[in-house]
């Protein structure tokens, strides 16, 4: 590294942002983040995003590179499977992975980014600012213009190196955008979703079970579930935002009583509060969003939900960005040398490219997902496909490993994992188009079917995963 210490500016301070940070001050930069909320681990924030969140191994990872995973995983609730609610009541349990060792894991939002703050803060090279929201930013002065939430004065900033975490609504993007004909596009799902907190029982056990995520699927609209620590549960309606049945028509108490009780009976019965959180409680929208370059010149990167917005479908928001900063951290170790120029120029084009094909895929795969957790989890015909997926990735180690495992519990690149579950698609229908259980598959034919495409292209992937 050149022996002037850059200060490298990161917009947003929320998860990506807070986590980046502490990466570049450990690469051995000074560090100042712009956040326009207010300290968290010192006041509390409206609701509006999501509050908890599935973290998996592509996080975790970059936790561990760091060190922090021990300090992280003490606030994460392990969850083994889905746990299916028909409207009958009775429950299906189907597990993520081959054992509990493959688990996703419930954290709150708000406990993550409180930590990864701190663990920036202790660094002693971050200087978070707080209420300080982006108001301007032109590339061609290099400056950036915040403007303090309760004092209202603006700050001019000259910077030499800029990282977007600003989220979704990415004012860095949108000047990308606007002065240099960057493409971006924002797709905006049909669908809203309200949160409502499902309270522990008297005694703070849990009223459902723990090691699952919940889902009570019910075609063109769903309910679901993440634990909490202290007993509760966040439980998520995603329903659309116009229609007959919609968010638009659930006007009284009345209506979202009677809507509740017959479609959510088992729900309706735990949350007392049930009509007053619904209405209480904002309705979010959910965006695709997508846009390249992410980067201009050696000036500014993206990352995280400002390059690459992703519906929640796979809980792989959070987890995406993170895999962000691994990889960018990865390329300034492999292009930081004593005493040389850095070739900002190089790095940030490297990581837009690398990065691009795998998110526009995890996109893909989410709004996939959306549709397989709303209107197929009960469906007998896709529960026997399950069963047969099992029965290979348990007889075919390593050659099988299904699409949820490649995302979930691997770090396989996303597009890679897009790829091998169109295979598999293949490969599962022609397996299961003459049988009615699992038992009954021809193993020969599997093993010639999987050693077709789906091995070799699986093989040559995990050897090029690095640490």
């Amino acid at each position: 590294m050149s022996k002037n210490i850059e200060t490298m500016t990161v917009v947003g301070g929320g998860l990506v942002g807070s986590l980046l940070a502490t990466v570049l001050a450990k690469v051995g930069f000074e560090v100042e983040v712009f956040e326009r909320r207010v300290d968290m681990r010192k006041e509390g924030i409206n609701a509006g995003r999501s509050i908890n969140l599935a973290m998996s191994v592509r996080g975790i990872h970059a936790l561990k590179k760091l060190g922090i995973e021990n300090e992280v995983m003490e606030k994460a609730l392990p969850m083994t499977g889905r746990v299916i609610h028909p409207v009958s009541g009775t429950t299906l349990f189907q597990r993520y992975g081959k054992d509990d060792s493959e688990c996703i894991y419930s954290i709150s939002r708000s406990d993550l980014n409180k930590i990864l703050m701190t663990v920036a803060e202790k660094t002693q090279r971050v200087k978070i600012h707080f209420q300080e929201r982006l108001i301007a930013s032109d590339f061609k002065k290099n400056r950036l213009v915040f403007q303090n939430d309760i004092t209202k004065k603006q700050t001019v900033l000259s910077t030499t190196k800029i990282f977007g975490t600003d989220g979704s609504a990415s004012l860095l993007r949108h000047t990308l955008r606007d002065e240099f004909g960057h493409e971006e596009s924002e797709s905006d799902l049909s669908y809203g979703y309200k949160e409502l907190t499902l309270p522990a029982g008297a005694d703070g056990g849990f009223l459902m079970a723990k090691k699952g995520l919940h889902i009570w699927p019910r075609g063109s609209y769903m309910l679901i579930a993440l634990p909490n620590f202290e007993g509760s549960f966040t439980c998520t309606l995603f329903l659309s935002h116009q229609g007959e049945l919609s968010f638009q028509s659930l006007t009284t108490s009345e209506k979202v009583t009677k809507f509740f009780k017959e479609q959510f009976p088992d729900v309706q019965k735990l949350i007392p509060d049930l009509t007053e959180q619904f209405f209480s409680n904002p309705t979010g929208h959910m965006v695709t969003v997508k846009c390249f370059p992410w980067h201009h010149g050696d000036q500014m990167v993206l990352l995280g939900d400002s390059a690459h917005a992703i519906v929640p479908f796979f809980g792989q928001g959070m987890n995406c960005g993170f895999e962000d900063v691994s990889h960018l951290w990865r390329l300034l170790e492999e292009n930081i040398c004593l005493d040389q120029e850095i070739n900002w120029k190089k790095i940030f084009s490297e990581f837009s490219r690398i990065r691009k094909p795998n998110a526009d895929a995890i996109a893909q795969l989410a709004v996939e997902n959306f549709v397989e957790m709303r209107d197929k989890v009960g469906d007998p015909r896709f529960l026997l496909k399950k069963e047969v997926e099992k029965l290979l990735e348990k007889e075919f180690p390593g050659d099988y490993i299904s699409r949820y495992g490649l995302v979930t519990f691997s770090r396989i690149a996303y597009s890679v994992a897009l790829k091998a579950g169109l295979l598999e698609d293949e490969i599962l229908e022609q397996l299961c188009c003459d049988i009615t259980s699992a038992g009954q598959i021809d193993l020969v034919k599997a093993r010639e079917l999987i050693q077709k495409e789906l091995a070799p292209l699986l093989k040559e992937e995990i050897k090029k995963i690095v640490n």
